[in-house]
């Protein structure tokens, strides 16, 4: 290293690859992230794929990127502005520039400005040398060019060895942060050792763009993130699909059931049933329906049998689950939906995140037919969530479904593993054989009107199923005004007595004060680091983020009372304003936004601000 070249420590740095959607800039960036969570660095990251399988290649609707802030403190987003971009083409400069600090790290392959590339990109003048660049720390590397000179001895033709510069962009990267390439050189032989012409190509690329930082001039130091204080415990880093899938795994171990898992494939939940399949072992049995119908179908079967049924879907899929799910309220047994929301309506943009699904899941379908509805809040936190939601299904025999999205389906972050000998075990309501002489009543019901789980082969407990009206108690087909009207009343009120189950909503700040976030959903880092960026500037506010969204915790109202306006970010139009409004009549302020992106930071803290102005 040059005598003139300083190490300078930062508390946090926000990156993103940049290229082609045939690039690697995903496997870049969990590359990264894996790299920077083994180094005690807190994480967040934001995965944004194109909506088209294969978009035309160098366009501006195939560009992919990776986001990932690492820090040496609790973060709760990706980043607001990025420290340096990698941008491996014209239309990847092009699609995120927007997005960097405006003096931040801007490393390019020039290799890929090329006249053509130029042009698909929709640049009149290559940016690179008419100045329009000049307030960065641009910085031209011929990444293409020094990745096949590094891996020729490797013996791979020219295409696959052009197909390695993401790794030579990933040891460039992590010379630049101080950043170990251990993890990844056994990454690469995990992955890719079955052939060692690949394995080697990739190691030799990761080794030369470290060796580039090294020797070249082109930089005027290194930074360094030191670890981030986080509570004594093992980590792991995670995905919100991973998380739900593991919460999911727990939950049927917690009751001793057998997981059936119900799935039709549909981005961005696609990922739940990958991870289910692989863990076979632990009594999981996945089914790939022939379509949304049928995977729902399927669920309330394994179900009515005693197992723990299971489905996922995106926007469009809930709304053909839509009369399975008022089945299973009707037959009053424990499944649980997993919605992961993306941007619609009908295929909208498939990779992008929304909070568009909250009235669709609360009402979308015929009759009265409520059910329960939790939200996380971030990847880590889908464990917990998938645990509560199979407990709710489970103690009031009811669906429940889980709001997840796109942003925190995709996003990762450290999870510290649960001691699972902590973990209180879920008892299932099993049915109880009657006396001699007695007939089985299938809808008594106990204190929260929950009735018990009668499984089908137990002998003296048949009972009638199916789709239409049941007699109170014994379960019989009832035409009886009066008794659909109980028994209505009935199925929505053992819905609210999950308010009784479900703890008090907490609130981050004052007790009273001038204003209240309230957000719910992949909405939470963003509102959190908010709130805590305003309250320590002094400013009269708090923050309280639900989980339960159907019924609402029971102290909301008064909370919500107890300022003197709320502010409710979403990712829609205004769902949850609306039944905020229509319960409480509390006159909640919006901020919108559907553009297929998530918030930032600076976005509610300068809605705040005018607010509060």
């Amino acid at each position: 290293m040059s005598e003139a070249r300083v190490s300078t420590t930062l508390q946090s740095v926000t990156v993103r690859f940049a290229g082609d959607s045939g690039d690697g800039m995903q496997l870049a960036g969990t590359q990264l992230t894996n790299t920077s969570a083994l180094a005690g660095n807190d994480i967040a990251t934001f995965p944004d794929y194109p909506a088209e399988i294969r978009a035309p290649k160098g366009t501006l609707a195939g560009v992919s990127g990776f986001q990932v802030q690492f820090a040496a403190h609790d973060v709760f987003t990706p980043g607001d502005e990025l420290a340096a971009l990698v941008a491996m083409n014209p239309a990847a400069l092009k699609a995120n520039l927007a997005d960097l600090n405006p003096h931040g790290m801007l490393i390019v392959d020039e290799d890929s400005f090329d006249a053509k590339s130029l042009k698909l990109a929709g640049y009149g003048a290559n940016p690179l040398d008419n100045g329009s660049l000049d307030g960065y720390q641009l910085v031209r590397v011929p990444i293409t060019r020094l990745t096949r000179e590094a891996v020729e001895s490797s013996g791979l033709g020219r295409k696959l060895a052009t197909r390695c510069r993401n790794f030579f962009a990933m040891g460039l990267i992590y010379w630049l942060y101080g950043r170990s390439l251990e993890p990844t050189r056994r990454f690469i032989q995990r992955r890719f050792g079955h052939d060692p012409e690949v394995a080697r190509a990739d190691t030799q690329a990761l080794q030369a763009g470290w060796n580039f930082g090294e020797t070249t001039d082109a930089f005027k130091g290194t930074y360094e993130v030191p670890p981030a204080a986080l509570e004594p415990g093992r980590y792991r880093n995670v995905t919100g699909n991973q998380a739900l899938a593991m919460g999911l795994i727990t939950a049927a171990k917690l009751s001793d059931c057998d997981l059936f898992y119900g799935s039709y494939p549909i981005t961005p939940a696609s990922d739940i049933l990958h991870e289910l399949s692989r863990h076979k072992h632990f009594g999981v049995r996945t089914f790939q329906a022939e379509d949304e119908i049928a995977a729902a179908s399927a669920i309330l079967g394994a179900a009515f049998g005693g197992a723990m049924g299971v489905t996922a879907s995106s926007g469009p899929g809930i709304a053909l689950k839509a009369e399975a799910m008022g089945l299973g309220v009707m037959l009053e047994l424990p499944i649980v939906i997993i919605d992961v929301q993306r941007a619609g309506p009908s295929t909208g943009m498939p990779t992008k995140p929304e909070q568009s699904d909250l009235l669709q899941t609360l009402f979308g379908r015929n009759g009265e037919s409520p059910l329960l509805v939790l939200a996380t809040r971030g990847p880590a936190d889908c464990f917990e969530v998938a645990l509560e939601a199979w407990r709710l299904a489970t103690r009031l025999m009811t669906p429940v479904v889980i709001l997840s999205d796109a942003y925190v389906a995709n996003g990762a972050e450290p999870w510290r593993i649960p001691d699972t000998s902590a973990l209180a075990p879920i008892t299932l309501p099993a049915a109880k054989e009657p006396a001699p002489g007695e007939a089985f009543k299938p809808y008594v019901r106990d204190e929260y009107l929950s009735r018990p789980w009668a499984l089908p082969g137990t002998p003296a407990l048949m009972h009638r199923i199916g789709g239409l009206e049941k007699e109170n108690i014994t379960g019989n087909i009832s035409y009886d005004p009066a008794n659909h009207e109980h028994m209505v009343r009935l199925r929505a009120l053992k819905v609210a007595n999950a308010a009784q189950l479900i703890p008090p909503q907490a609130v981050s700040g004052p007790a009273t004060g001038a204003l209240l976030i309230l957000s719910w959903g992949g909405t939470y880092g963003t509102c959190a680091d908010a709130w805590r960026t305003l309250h320590r500037r002094g400013m009269d506010l708090a923050h309280a983020h639900l989980r339960h969204l159907n019924p609402f915790p029971a102290n909301l109202g008064d909370i919500l009372k107890s300022y003197d306006r709320v502010l409710i970010p979403e990712l829609n139009t205004g769902q949850l304003r609306q039944l905020i409004r229509a319960r409480w009549l509390v006159d909640a302020i919006g901020l919108n936004k559907i553009k297929g992106r998530p918030f930032t930071t600076a976005d509610v803290v300068q809605h705040i601000e005018e607010l509060m102005a």
